[in-house]
């Protein structure tokens, strides 16, 4: 028995480790470039969630909205709010979002479960801060918000183009209904 616990328990370390290590990545994918001279203070308020992919944690929600606001320390707070369709309830979930560099650029990690962070990155966004392009840290994380329910035909495609150049399978995308 003694043997077996000496293995054992610096095997399960090591995997819990490892868990939290890959849970905790705050990349950007390959080929993407986060936003510079981003605005934070124009990103604050609400967004509406346009498309994503299919996320255990966002499953079967319409009516998606992220809200941002500033916390006291100077970090972001997090607010995203969904109607679970099959269920029949808003569910809601709140984290907090730091910059991995220099606020002027759009490279954030984001928690709801800490110490589990993960990227969020701003990869493209209009001029007027009324429509975004955010990916995670891999091609399996993207989302499409906006400031209005639906998003311009123009910006639309420019996003997918964008997307479709850096790996991102767009057909899988769900396109999020608000009403």
């Amino acid at each position: 028995m003694k043997t077996f616990q000496k293995i054992a328990i610096p095997v399960s370390l090591g995997i819990i480790g490892f868990l939290i290590l890959n849970s905790c990545s705050v990349g950007i994918p390959k080929g993407a470039t986060a936003v510079k001279n981003f605005n934070s203070e124009k990103y604050l308020g609400k967004w509406y969630e346009i498309a994503r992919f299919d996320y255990k944690f966002e499953k079967n929600m319409d009516n998606v909205t992220a809200t941002y606001s500033l916390n006291p320390d100077g970090t972001i707070k997090v607010q995203n709010r969904g109607y679970d369709y099959v269920k029949n309830e808003w569910k809601e979930s709140i984290g907090e979002a730091r910059f991995v560099n220099d606020k002027s650029e759009a490279r954030l990690k984001v928690s709801f479960f800490k110490p589990i962070w993960a990227g969020y990155n701003v990869i493209d966004i209009d001029d007027d801060y009324q429509n975004a392009l955010v990916v995670g840290n891999s091609t399996k994380y993207i989302w499409i918000l906006s400031r209005n329910k639906e998003i311009p035909n123009s910006i639309k495609e420019r996003f997918l183009a964008k997307a479709q150049k850096l790996g991102y399978n767009t057909d899988d995308l769900i396109w999020v209904k608000h009403d």
